[in-house]
């Protein structure tokens, strides 16, 4: 089946994404208005930008009317956020900040999330996440669209400061069992990690031996 992406709408185009890009990790993102209201919401379109430095970057879709969202907002105004990992023991409440509260109005605590000082930033953490992320703004790309109403602000962080919790941390290392990730999958579906294998990577002289091999 070809399916031309500009013979559809963006709700069906949506959906094919959401559909075929999974499961999609989590980030709960806490930003803090001018006034100081704390804003907590979370975002599927969520990945790892750079690692020299530690960067990461959410997508934040814009409202009907080419409204930005708070989230977006927040950041632009006070150049920070931080990036909460969802796990299996606080994504129940993290969907319910998905609700569309008023601006003056704190999700987090309104769900009954702990907030917490960060270290380097003034936006306050979520003390429920196994792991944390102060973030600085990098920068805010309006995407898609067209220029005078983007569909998406693409938000890219520098981490200045993680936080993970105690028993996660070995050699290193997060474990993942610990951590429970949960991912974002179609609809209202979320999905954990469940089975996990390894593939060690290849140099080509064995792949070439292998080859060899096989035949």
């Amino acid at each position: 089946m070809q399916i031309d992406p500009q013979q559809q709408s963006q709700k069906e185009n949506y959906k094919l994404l959401i559909g075929s890009v999974l499961p999609r990790p989590i980030a709960f993102v806490t930003s803090r208005s001018g006034d100081g209201v704390v804003n907590a919401a979370p975002f599927s379109f969520f990945t790892v930008v750079s690692t020299n430095p530690p960067m990461v970057s959410i997508s934040v879709g814009r409202k009907p009317g080419n409204v930005q969202k708070d989230t977006t907002r927040n950041i632009d105004e006070t150049k920070e956020f931080v990036v909460h990992v969802v796990d299996g023991e606080n994504v129940e409440r993290v969907n319910q900040t998905a609700v569309d509260f008023p601006p003056d109005e704190s999700e987090a605590e309104a769900v009954g999330f702990d907030l917490v000082p960060s270290v380097k930033i003034q936006t306050p953490r979520i003390a429920q996440a196994k792991v944390q992320m102060e973030c600085v703004l990098d920068r805010i790309l309006p995407m898609g669209g067209t220029p005078d109403a983007p569909n998406t602000d693409l938000i890219i962080g520098q981490v200045v400061m993680f936080h993970v919790r105690d028993d996660l941390l070995k050699e290193g290392r997060i474990d993942t069992r610990l951590l429970d990730p949960i991912g974002r999958l179609a609809g209202t579906s979320y999905g954990t990690i469940g089975r996990t294998f390894s593939l060690p990577r290849l140099s080509y002289e064995e792949w070439q031996q292998r080859k060899r091999e096989r035949k």
